[in-house]
């Protein structure tokens, strides 16, 4: 099943049921006006969502053309926003690049913060930032979102609460990022608004690609119509969704539709480096940060500069028949210049 929120001129969108190949769209007003509302109440929901898929792939319910550039953020606000760091070679890279230590705990412990979730981009929305200087960065990430989890679940049951599985481009802004860190609270204004796939996808619908714990396909990035990156999200990846939900819930309990990030898909090279760019022969990389860590440690310097005014990233994953799964991420970087811009 393959669910997305169409903007409605509210906050929240309504929630439509998407056909698998994401041309078609059907209303699910009738069930659950919102996707917040259906996950309140996901075990008696999801089947009449479910049934109502079904029905949209057969021709048998009204149907409308389904357009990306229609949708919102599977969920446009959310309760909670977590994003953990579960492939510990990119924390190791982008800790060596601000000259931190990488503390071995970080390999058996996850790495999470808490995001700003008031206020999601839409998937085609622009990155509005007042000064480029800020160093725009884009990651190219994998998320879930959970139904209600329990304080102190274990991993065996953290995995039964998976209900959705979505892209995000968690956006950074690597320049404000060290000072902020500095202060040893953690990240704010060096992390804006995400955003989410157009489609969020059950983990049946993923067949085989998805383990049950993590989704086994190259994340496509593009940086002004250019490959960038084609990371196999489920490689290299220390800590799986289940083992970051029960991290997330040692001391409190997550309320339905928190949404659970995986942090930035990053893949070692065959020889356990860095890994190396598309053009020579990588699989790139899913942030630039990566990459300029890579180019810092084999030519001495970075040269690939962060995201300016006009530029554009485009993250996407692809089945094995080479189709969507979850629609694209694209978003452009444009200047903000107050709130009556």
């Amino acid at each position: 099943m393959k669910l997305a929120t169409l903007k409605d001129g509210g906050r929240d969108g309504r929630l439509v049921v998407v056909s698998r190949d994401l041309t078609k769209a059907t209303e699910a007003g009738v069930i659950a006006a919102t996707l917040q509302r259906a996950l309140d109440d996901w075990a008696a929901v999801a089947p009449k969502l479910e049934m109502l898929a079904t029905q949209l792939e057969i021709g048998a319910v009204p149907a409308q053309r389904f357009h990306e550039h229609d949708a919102l953020s599977p969920l446009p606000r959310a309760f909670q926003w977590v994003d953990g760091s579960a492939y510990v070679n990119h924390v190791e890279l982008v800790r060596k690049a601000r000259g931190a230590p990488m503390p071995e705990s970080f390999w058996t412990d996850p790495l999470m913060y808490q995001g700003g979730s008031d206020a999601f981009l839409a998937p085609r929305d622009s990155v509005r930032v007042a000064d480029e200087g800020f160093g725009v960065d884009f990651e190219a990430e994998v998320a879930v979102i959970v139904a209600d989890v329990p304080m102190g679940v274990s991993v065996a049951a953290a995995a039964e609460a998976i209900a959705l599985v979505m892209l995000v481009n968690d956006v950074s802004l690597r320049n404000l990022v060290p000072a902020e860190l500095a202060k040893g609270f953690g990240f704010l204004q060096s992390k804006p608004s995400s955003a989410f796939s157009p489609v969020a996808v059950t983990p049946s619908e993923l067949g085989p690609a998805w383990d049950g714990g993590r989704l086994h396909r190259p994340l496509l990035v593009s940086l002004n119509g250019k490959p960038f990156g084609r990371a196999d999200a489920g490689a290299d990846m220390v800590f799986d969704f289940p083992a970051l939900i029960a991290h997330a819930a040692r001391t409190r309990p997550l309320c339905a539709g928190t949404i659970i990030g995986s942090g930035t898909v990053s893949n070692k090279a065959a020889d356990g480096g860095p890994g190396r760019p598309i053009a020579a022969g990588g699989l790139g990389y899913s942030c630039i940060a990566e990459m300029r860590m890579a180019e810092t440690l084999v030519a001495g310097a970075a040269n690939t500069p962060f995201m300016r005014f006009g530029d554009c990233v485009r993250i996407e994953m692809k089945d094995a028949d080479g189709l969507s799964i979850f629609g694209a991420i694209e978003q452009c970087v444009e200047p903000y210049a107050g709130q009556n811009a």
